[in-house]
């Protein structure tokens, strides 16, 4: 619109790419030490409460995108028109700038009446190499959003496209409030069973670095109460279990 009160859509900044290698060990921690090594850093809101995977086992990790809907106002911005509308909006723009190994994050206040993606959306979303998408509300057509094996947390599912209700795709790789948690374009989100966790890009090294002691200990402690060891005693490691750890990851090192 030629007199348009506010030029949609909002359009933030991205940081480059982060290291692959990075990302592939973060693909390998859980969303629940994530959460817990961060928690020992002093940043304590960082799992998205509310959405859950549309499917058990599904594990991603990757580099944040964000998406943001906002309250319509007739003035500026409704779902009268459907696709014919949706299409200029945040939501097309963020899809056709996915980069393989993305992760969707979407603010979406928990509605319950606001389709954020389906069938066509998701189906783009896979194509472009997306690694999953994270939305604080809800998807539509889910028989076939969950036959395309997308890796997708969310509140629920909904009749409703985008537009139909009260909110309205605003702007992209802005940051979002997502389930109480803050998403910043280009943070790193790990996701599995649990839930999904905003990891801070400039604390992803030191979260990798304490999750691999981290779950590695566990490991160890699991196979010994596994053989009849105190709980007491292996979880967590006391000073002396922490030292006969240290000596059996020493020996499996040097093999």
């Amino acid at each position: 619109m030629d007199d348009a009160i506010w030029d949609l859509p909002v359009r933030g900044q991205l940081p480059a790419e982060p290291d692959p290698v990075l990302v592939e060990g973060l693909s390998r921690i859980s969303s629940a030490t994530a959460c817990a090594k961060l928690h020992a850093q002093g940043i304590r809101r960082t799992f998205i409460e509310g959405p859950r995977p549309i499917a058990a086992g599904q594990k991603i990790a990757g580099r944040v995108r964000t998406l943001q809907f906002m309250p319509q106002r007739e003035d500026i911005a409704s779902g009268l028109g459907q696709e014919y509308v949706e299409r200029h909006t945040a939501l097309w723009h963020v899809l056709e700038e996915v980069q393989p190994g993305d992760v969707l994050v979407v603010q979406a206040y928990g509605s319950a009446y606001t389709g954020c993606f389906g069938d066509m959306l998701v189906r783009y979303f896979k194509r472009k190499g997306g690694a999953g998408i994270v939305v604080d509300g809800r998807i539509r057509d889910l028989p076939r959003v969950s036959g395309l094996g997308v890796p997708i947390w969310c509140t629920g599912a909904t009749p409703h496209y985008a537009s139909q209700a009260e909110l309205f795709p605003w702007a992209y790789d802005v940051p979002v409030a997502v389930g109480g948690a803050l998403a910043l374009p280009g943070d790193l989100c790990v996701a599995d069973d649990d839930g999904a966790v905003v990891v801070p890009r400039r604390r992803a090294d030191s979260v990798l670095e304490a999750a691999a002691d981290h779950e590695q200990w566990e490991r160890y402690s699991r196979a010994r109460i596994e053989e009849g060891a105190a709980l007491s005693d292996y979880y967590p490691l006391t000073p002396e279990t922490r030292a006969e750890f240290e000596r059996w990851r020493d020996v499996k090192e040097s093999q």
